[in-house]
């Protein structure tokens, strides 16, 4: 089927207006496929990463080599979830767009944005987990992710505690699967 932008119009759920690569602190989380649990597990309250979850996490952790204008924050990577603090500190990415606000469209990524750089983090996690298990081209994430601009201090340090407590709340977290059993669809068979 052609593309017809009536149909398949994807309503973006970005900040109307904001230029996403302007300075400052970007609260983001990712869910896997499913919610399939793929990193790992929590145990005692800490997250214990699989091979995948490190997969994940060396990725995260590589993301200012590809992009020298993000720092990173405080991150977990939990069973089927990522949240993390990306800040953009360099202000010359501006400088990429002469200077002009840069809105993101869908096959039009913006060099340096945040959803650019998510684009790119979610790509290297999936190639690299479909390398292992022989597939291809199956995406592990869910589409789009959520992003809270934080606006102050006590935002981001809220955040950032939020972030710490999350393996200690997994029990009670709404991503945890069990509080959903049947709405689970596998993307690979993964024994935990």
């Amino acid at each position: 089927m052609p593309y017809d932008p009536r149909i398949h119009h994807r309503r973006s759920i970005r900040l109307k207006g904001h230029d996403y690569t302007l300075p400052g602190a970007y609260f983001i989380t990712l869910c896997t496929q499913g919610r399939q649990c793929l990193f790992g597990n929590v145990v005692k309250g800490k997250m214990q990463l699989n091979y995948l979850g490190h997969i994940a996490f060396n990725c995260w952790e590589a993301i200012p080599d590809h992009f020298p204008h993000i720092e990173l924050d405080t991150f977990v990577i939990m069973p089927n979830h990522v949240h993390g603090i990306l800040v953009i500190t360099d202000t010359s990415v501006r400088a990429w767009h002469c200077h002009a606000p840069t809105r993101e469209q869908f096959g039009k990524p913006v060099r340096g944005s945040i959803p650019t750089v998510i684009g790119s983090y979610k790509s290297v996690v999936s190639k690299s987990i479909n390398v292992i298990w022989h597939t291809k081209g199956q995406s592990i994430w869910q589409r789009n992710f959520y992003e809270h601009i934080s606006r102050d201090q006590k935002s981001l340090d809220d955040i950032r505690q939020y972030i710490l407590d999350n393996p200690q709340r997994w029990a009670d977290d709404l991503e945890n699967p069990q509080h959903n059993p049947d709405d689970c669809e596998f993307l690979f068979d993964i024994p935990f």
